[in-house]
Formats: structure tokens, sequence, C-alpha cells
């Protein structure tokens, strides 16, 4: 696990042009980066060299996007898992979610955008870290507690799964069919309408009384944490 110092960070890019991209970027940063360029590759390295976040793209030559997260999570649960993809599609994200994918970025990549999901992903998984916070909310992930300017909020374990998944991802747009299949762990249109219930549920606890909101509807899309 990840401890605060320099991480290392395996690329797995069938791209010649962006996987030489993205190892000098990440170099440049401070980091540790190897690469590899397809699946069967991949997963020997991850043996090898134990590293602190993936980056996978998708599109690998031998071995699809979502059977490597399936194969990398049985062993390596806590291992960060960032997937480039082609497009948002709801469909095909939630089921690399369900597949055990962390976060994601899409192609063309934007430096910025990809060094701030880095950032994150390693933040939220550093040895010692035990709480997720945006703006005066924290969540403690080892006592379960969650806080607001100091008050304690009491939340269902349901609810707390859902504002872990929405802190873990905070400013990321999230889909229902994202949060259905890696909170409640399914996908299917008849159980959509449970993630607007569960919003109004949080909002009834996070931001009710108070002059910030923090849970915001993204219309068209889905819902978003933001400080």
């Amino acid at each position: 696990m990840y401890n605060g110092g320099m991480a290392t960070i395996l690329i797995i890019e069938p791209d010649e042009k962006l996987k030489k991209y993205l190892k000098n970027l990440l170099i440049k940063r401070g980091y540790q980066a190897r690469a590899a360029s397809d699946g069967a590759e991949s997963l020997s390295l991850i043996n090898k060299l134990q590293p602190d976040l993936l980056i996978l793209d998708r599109q690998v030559t031998d071995v699809r996007g979502e059977s490597i997260c399936w194969e990398v999570k049985k062993e390596y649960p806590d291992l960060p898992i960032i997937l480039l993809v082609e497009e948002v599609e709801a469909e095909k994200i939630a089921k690399l979610y369900r597949a055990g994918a962390d976060d994601f970025v899409i192609k063309p990549i934007e430096t910025k955008w990809i060094l701030s999901r880095i950032r994150l992903q390693l933040a939220s998984r550093r040895t010692g870290k035990t709480e997720l916070k945006v703006a005066d909310l924290v969540l403690n992930i080892k006592t379960f507690q969650v806080k607001r300017k100091g008050k304690l909020i009491k939340l269902t374990p349901q609810e707390y799964k859902l504002l872990k998944f929405l802190m873990r991802h905070k400013g990321r747009v999230l889909t229902r069919e994202m949060i259905l299949s890696r909170v409640w762990g399914y996908d299917a249109d008849v159980h959509s309408r449970a993630v607007d219930v569960y919003i109004g549920y949080l909002r009834n606890k996070i931001d009710k009384g108070f002059d910030k909101k923090l849970i915001k509807t993204i219309r068209g899309f889905g819902y978003m944490i933001k400080g």
C-alpha cells in the first residue's frame, strides 16, 4: 500500500506514443513509472513490481480491460486502477466499475486531469490516512463516523456506502448506473430510482441546515459531491 513516498505507477497502454508520453510525464512529476503494452506482460509486472497504482487502457491488445481488473483485484484488492477510455457510455463504465476499476480518464488525455486523478487515488489509500474530506464534511474510514463542522451525522450502512463512494470521487460526475454497480452491486433500470431516493436521504442529513450544499445534481448525467 502507498505510504506517502515515491509512488510506483504501472502503465498498460498498447499505443506506443501514448505509453511513452505517460511514462515521461509521470517520471517528470517524481513518480517511478513502468510501462507494458499488453495484458499478459502487465500481470507479470504487477506481481514483480507491486505498484502503488495501475493505469490501464481498456483497449489492451490481448486481454480486455475488465478482465485484467478482475485478475488484479482478486490478488490486490487495494491497488487503485485508473481506466483510460475512449468515451463515456454509462453501461460500459458501470461494467468497468463492477470489474474493479476505481476511476477513469477519457481520451484524449488532459495532463492536469489525469495527474489530479492519480493524486486523489494515491492520497485516499495512503497508509495512516483514515479520513475523506470534502469542505467541512469528514468521513472516518476506520470508525465509520461522519461529521460536518464537528457535528456527528448518523447514517445507515447504505447511506454510508453511498457517501463514501461520492467522497472517494469528489469533483467527478457519477451516473446512476455507476453508483448502482459500485454501491448496490448491480445494474438494473428497475432499481435506478434507489439512487435518487438515497441521494435525497443524504441531502437531508449532509446538506440540510448548511448554507453550502455539497451534493450536486448534474442534470442529464447524475450526481457529484464538491466542496
